[in-house]
């Protein structure tokens, strides 16, 4: 049975998911891994979801104040076994239905172009790709979204 949760960075499952999702991406990023590790802390985020299959996590994502109209969308991850189900899209539905809650106006996020499935989601999902932002102006391997909720 497939549930999602809402909960905050504290989450021992959301840890554990984001600890598989660290070293997925080091592997993918190589070298510009630590770049983009400065810019993923979790310490003290309010708003995440867990998916759960029965008691077993499978999937996480977060979102964190970027403006005062925005959220930006975070640490984005369904485990291997779980991928092609539609989990991530369950993670990312929840997400922007919370960010409209709260009553931000949009989402953006940034991913890596070395991550197809992640801007393959975001495509399906009706992002649409802009100028990177802040610290992520500049960077090559940097691809950025935003989706008007």
């Amino acid at each position: 049975m497939i549930r999602t949760i809402r909960t905050n960075s504290e989450n021992q499952d959301f840890r554990e998911l984001v600890k598989e999702l660290d070293y997925e991406l080091a592997i993918r990023d190589g070298s510009e891994h630590a770049f983009y590790a400065q810019f993923n802390k979790i310490d003290l985020i309010k708003h995440v979801v867990v998916v759960y299959d029965d008691k077993t996590p499978i999937g996480c994502g977060a979102i964190k104040e970027l403006t005062s109209d925005s959220m930006e969308v975070k640490r984005m991850y369904t485990s291997p076994e779980s991928r092609g189900k539609g989990v991530a899209s369950t993670i990312l539905n929840e997400l922007e239905k919370w960010a409209a809650e709260l009553s931000y106006q949009k989402c953006l996020l940034e991913t890596g172009k070395k991550q197809p499935e992640a801007i393959a989601l975001y495509l399906k999902s009706r992002y649409n790709i802009i100028p990177n932002y802040g610290q992520y102006s500049g960077i090559e391997n940097s691809v950025c979204f935003e989706k008007k909720l």
